[in-house]
């Protein structure tokens, strides 16, 4: 009988394969329709820039439009908002004085707490007429299928952003290509985004383990954006282009250029450029005194490691924070299979906690900073549909570098020489990394 299970087994591992990479397997899909968003101007884009502060800047602008389609722009007012409390107060805040539109667009949307205050504010505006649209991933907010239906009575709308399709035997189901995007825009006048969903988790006032979290306000013309990339979304969520006239009517005129140069930046996989993997790899390569980072999930590729390594080695001051333990026990084994040569090249790294760190930022130098929904890793670079701001401000940068320099306090620096056992550290590491592709 054993000897019959083993040649089954065997026989059918082909097939097994098959059903996994059916499942799992590399996947594009094609948007090149939703381009032409884009090109008809219905929403216009950004005005002309101030003078770039940071002496790489430019090319960075230039290297990010050609790669996204999205021109650089600028912003009158950006709040750093830490934690949920921050972030959560003030959307509830903005949303309650919506005039015209809520548009918003999660990964997780958990149907808690905090996922019934923003509701039920989402409810509020639509009964006084305000166009809500909600856009969330089919996958990460699945527990809040039946929680809308308030909020659609109340005249709101609501979209799935790639529902599995598991009943379609020959269409592939959407296991990866998720949104990961972390989006509002109010009234075109105010914008979110950074690392933050909505869920009980991202609120320190509920639980001392709550996700130690960036996320941003941001006002001025680069709301533009954001919105543009909103719509893009929804169209093809949706199939329909029928609401990009009534966006376009409800925009402000346009804010004359602010204070801050800002760039939104977008990738996914309907795309072959990996955009915030190369805008981080080429900001990086652009450093002259110190990269710092934080990141939840650190996975890098080969680019990546090569920069961070060539900044070290070339005596660059270079820090990378991630979280003691992330939430997912493979990412955290994973990524520290790579904390060897980052450590050999002379990159300091430290270890944050108890709280998991959440937070997706880089800092170079004095004045660029990359505040995204995307983790350093293959997921969020190549399979996840991410949004990033790219700022070139020196205020904003000091902000972060006293943030960071804060959560450094509660961020022990990992050694070279610390014990490494084989059956505890170095095998669980190595067999996690062989899973980095799919991280």
């Amino acid at each position: 009988m054993a000897t019959l299970s083993w040649l089954l087994g065997l026989a059918l591992l082909p097939y097994l394969g098959f059903v996994v990479y059916h499942v799992f397997g590399p996947q594009r899909i094609h948007r090149q329709r939703l381009r032409r968003v884009r090109s008809r101007g219905d929403i216009p884009s950004e005005g002309p820039l101030a003078q770039a502060v940071h002496p790489d800047a430019a090319e960075l602008a230039r290297l990010g439009a050609a790669v996204t389609g999205l021109p650089p722009g600028s912003a009158n007012d950006v709040r750093l908002l830490v934690d949920g409390a921050a972030k959560y107060g003030a959307l509830l805040a903005d949303i309650a004085a919506a005039t015209r539109h809520v548009h918003l667009e999660y990964y997780i949307y958990e149907p808690d707490r905090t996922g019934a205050a923003l509701r039920d504010a989402l409810v509020e505006r639509a009964r006084a007429g305000v166009r809500v649209r909600l856009l969330l991933d089919a996958l990460g907010s699945a527990r809040a299928r039946r929680f809308f239906k308030p909020l659609l009575e109340a005249g709101g709308e609501l979209a799935w952003f790639h529902p599995m399709r598991l009943g379609h035997v020959w269409r592939r189901p959407w296991a990866n290509l998720r949104t990961h995007r972390k989006i509002v825009v109010i009234d075109g006048r105010v914008a979110y985004t950074g690392g933050m969903n909505v869920t009980d988790a991202q609120d320190e006032r509920l639980g001392d383990a709550a996700y130690r979290d960036l996320h941003l306000r941001l006002e001025g013309e680069v709301v533009r954006a954001l919105q543009l990339v909103f719509c893009e979304d929804w169209a093809y969520a949706t199939g329909s282009r029928d609401f990009l006239s009534s966006v376009a009517r409800d925009m402000p005129a346009p804010a004359a250029p602010g204070p801050v140069r800002a760039q939104v930046l977008v990738s996914g996989p309907d795309s072959p450029w990996e955009a915030i993997h190369r805008l981080h790899v080429s900001a990086i390569q652009a450093a002259k005194t110190r990269v710092w980072m934080t990141t939840p999930y650190f996975v890098p590729g080969e680019a990546a490691m090569m920069a961070l390594t060539s900044a070290a080695l070339a005596g660059l001051d270079v820090r990378l924070l991630v979280p003691r333990e992330c939430d997912s026990r493979l990412v955290t084994l994973a990524a520290r299979s790579y904390f060897g040569p980052l450590l050999v090249a002379g990159v300091k790294i430290h270890e944050y906690g108890p709280r998991m760190l959440h937070s997706k930022s880089l800092l170079v130098d004095d004045a660029l900073v990359l505040i995204a929904s995307a983790n350093f890793d293959h997921r969020s670079f190549r399979l996840n549909f991410e949004v990033s701001v790219l700022f070139d401000d020196p205020g904003i940068a000091a902000s972060l570098a006293g943030l960071i320099e804060g959560e450094l306090a509660s961020a022990p620096r990992v050694q070279r020489g610390r014990p490494r056992p084989l059956l505890r550290a170095r095998l669980p590491e190595a067999l996690a990394r062989l899973m980095s592709p799919l991280l």
